[in-house]
């Protein structure tokens, strides 16, 4: 076996596509800066890196269509109970080393914004930990933080709860469905998300990691349509190569990311309706681009750098930006100018822990369970 991109094992017969894989590193970075960001705004309306956030809608789009590309053409050879082992095997070890990161550093985050931090006792860490190494949701009158976060040791957690849901339902129902049907329910999906981006209260898609329903309703509709839309893309889509497919594809997503906020307070809705442009029309193009490129050389170790980092970048990540926001919110929220090395820091920090954690656990800890089990 060799690996598409850090999610997914296909066989080694099959095309490369390294532009994607490109493209997953560079969102994933973008997510580490918004979120270092983040403590320095007032809300999401003046937020530098403002729709950092969608990077995750980007993140579920590209599972669909690469999931479909990699399991499509295997069923005949196996079961839904191979398959869902497949995937934890592939994701969990990384979702276990986050929640201890995060619990290793809890007791450092303790401020003003975090209040249950400097209170809670020892052996609730350890529950949520437990509970968090396997994924199990903490509602929000019993997590350890104060910010009603479904897993509050590592929060990046609840996209990878509601991933495995669309796994799940991908090996049940989606897989056997015609493109007509599936087609269908990828438009009921979009109508979905289109009217919680441009009618919800805060005009936005922002939320999902919440055990409400509320955060429930959110983190569905976050994943439904892009999941399911990415497998459409794939089964539908006659690739073409594009040349500089790398570059255009790249400069396109990051535009995306980091557009200003649309509309003010006033017009949310014109925010709604870039937010839901981005993810049901220009995702998807995107990853055709990416899908439809090619790069060698340097390009070629660049997109399997970025590949690699993606996942163990993304899920690691969060607990040092759990503690970067301690020391902007004790600080009363300095200014750049005092608080870049700090920025700084943690974002080496962030790249450096994920790289450790791919090489000298992530790997080695796959290839012995993969002979394990």
């Amino acid at each position: 076996m060799k690996y598409l991109n850090p999610e997914i094992a296909v066989r080694a017969d099959k095309p490369h596509y390294a532009v994607l894989d490109a493209l997953r590193g560079i969102a994933a970075i973008f997510v580490v800066i918004f979120h270092i960001f983040e403590p320095h705004s007032s809300g999401h309306q003046d937020q530098i890196i403002n729709h950092g956030y969608l990077a995750v809608d980007f993140f579920f789009l590209l599972s669909g269509f690469v999931i479909s590309y990699a399991y499509d053409d295997r069923w005949g050879t196996m079961n839904v109970m191979q398959f869902v082992k497949r995937r934890v095997l592939r994701l969990q070890p990384l979702v276990v080393l986050g929640m201890l990161i995060g619990a290793l550093l809890f007791y450092f985050q303790a401020c003003p914004w975090m209040p249950a931090v400097a209170i809670t006792p020892a052996w609730k860490v350890i529950v949520a930990f437990l509970l968090g190494c396997f994924l199990i949701p903490l509602a929000p009158g019993t997590e350890i933080r104060g910010w009603g976060e479904m897993h509050p040791l590592n929060g990046p957690g609840w996209s990878l709860f509601y991933e495995y849901i669309a796994n799940i339902l991908y090996a049940l129902v989606g897989r056997r469905l015609s493109d007509k049907w599936l087609a269908l329910f990828v438009a009921i999906f979009g109508s979905a998300l289109i009217y919680l981006a441009v009618f919800g209260k805060a005009g936005d898609v922002v939320g999902g990691w919440e055990l409400s329903l509320s955060g429930i309703h959110i983190g569905l509709t976050r994943v439904m349509f892009p999941f399911f839309a990415g497998i459409l893309l794939h089964r539908a889509a006659r690739l073409q190569c594009f040349k500089n497919a790398f570059f255009y594809s790249a400069v396109l997503l990051i535009v995306a990311l980091c557009m200003p906020r649309l509309g003010g307070t006033d017009r949310l809705w014109i925010n709604g309706m870039y937010e839901s442009f981005c993810i049901i029309v220009v995702f998807p193009f995107i990853v055709l681009l990416g899908a439809g490129g090619t790069v060698s050389g340097t390009g070629l170790k660049i997109s399997k750098f970025l590949g690699d980092v993606s996942y163990p970048l993304y899920i690691t990540h969060y607990p040092f930006i759990y503690t970067y926001t301690a020391y902007v919110s004790n600080n009363k929220k300095p200014a750049f100018s005092e608080a870049w090395p700090y920025m700084l820091l943690t974002f080496v920090v962030s790249i450096v822990v994920a790289l450790v954690s791919l090489y000298f656990y992530d790997v080695p800890v796959r290839k012995w369970l993969n002979k394990r089990f």
